[in-house]
């Protein structure tokens, strides 16, 4: 009997160290890494979301290999309360125990966003999308002047805010609504210009609407920084004479493609923003100026010139007569 007896213990503490082992293989194993090799997620963990949430969401997105033992592994090592909602960066790479300590740290991720002098709006908005930020469609819908009118103390346009996200390098964490990426786009804009040179701003006898589309104007042209100023005097004396300014990238972004090569047909498209066709400023800027095309909007170069040409360089001819453009065009094409 007592043989009996110290079999069943030994068979069932067999059984428990076989269950064990199972348990603890079953264990360990639900929190390896799920794809060492797989690339990195961008990773949405809702506000409130429960452990149970927050465990379906990484196993669909397949960076646990195991809800349940990721639930208790957070039990375990008393991190179940520490979770944080926010955007995260995560490795399938990672153990689930990293992932967990991750994103209980509350380091949401982080884009590097570089904008360009010279992007338009919906060059800007790419590159928004690209950065995983906010989808471009949203990023356009947002960047109107309601989105921003209240977080700031210079006038901006009713409409589309083109030519007011200042053109920069930004770090912007991934949780944020598209508003609030446009909103720090412009108020960049009015710490960096408006505020700075308010007063010349408003002694310059344009709005600063217009300023701003005057600078997008040589931010398009202009090739050499040192020329930035005499074209913002050219553009100056052709709007004091009532000249069209007769410049291509204007028609480039009236038109629905954008063209490196105009043709004659291109001159002739029907829009405000042609200025080969209409007098003055066109409606609104055409791009993002930098700063330095925004001061030499605001303090352009006294020149007779009323004409240029660009050089294979990118440097310009500046002629105060038809004549002479006629010469200089003829000079440059090496007739």
């Amino acid at each position: 009997m007592r043989r009996v007896i110290i079999g069943v213990v030994l068979l069932v503490l067999a059984a428990l160290a076989l269950a064990t082992y199972l348990t603890l293989d079953w264990y360990h194993s639900g929190l390896e890494p799920a794809d060492p090799a797989a690339r990195t997620k961008l990773v949405r963990i809702p506000e409130g979301s429960s452990v149970s949430q927050i465990a379906r969401i990484l196993h669909d997105e397949a960076l646990i290999r195991d809800e349940r033992a990721f639930r208790l592994m957070l039990r375990l090592k008393g991190l179940a309360g520490e979770l944080q909602a926010g955007v995260y960066d995560i490795s399938p790479g990672m153990s689930a125990e990293e992932i967990a300590r991750h994103i209980a740290s509350g380091r949401v991720a982080m884009r590097r966003l570089t904008i360009p002098e010279g992007f338009r709006l919906d060059q800007i908005a790419e590159r928004v999308a690209e950065a995983e930020l906010a989808d471009a469609e949203e990023f356009r819908r947002a960047a109107v002047g309601k989105s921003v009118a209240e977080a700031l103390s210079m006038p901006v346009p009713e409409g589309g805010l083109e030519g007011y996200l200042f053109p920069e390098t930004y770090d912007f964490c991934c949780d944020l609504p598209p508003e609030a990426i446009v909103t720090r786009m412009v108020r960049e804009f009015e710490e960096r210009f408006y505020l700075p040179h308010r007063a010349e701003i408003e002694a310059r006898g344009l709005s600063l609407h217009q300023i701003i589309t005057l600078a997008s104007l040589v931010e398009r042209e202009a090739r050499v920084a040192e020329e930035r100023a005499l074209i913002a005097g050219v553009i100056q004396n052709r709007l004091d004479r009532g000249m069209k300014l007769q410049i291509d990238a204007t028609v480039q972004y009236a038109l629905p493609q954008h063209k490196e090569r105009l043709l004659f047909e291109d001159l002739r498209v029907d829009s405000p923003y042609n200025t080969y066709r209409h007098n003055g400023l066109p409606p609104g800027p055409i791009a993002s100026p930098g700063l330095p095309s925004l001061l030499a909007a605001l303090r352009p170069a006294e020149t007779e010139a009323l004409f240029y040409v660009a050089r294979s360089d990118g440097t310009h001819i500046f002629t105060p007569s038809y004549e002479q453009h006629r010469r200089a065009i003829e000079s440059v094409r090496g007739r």
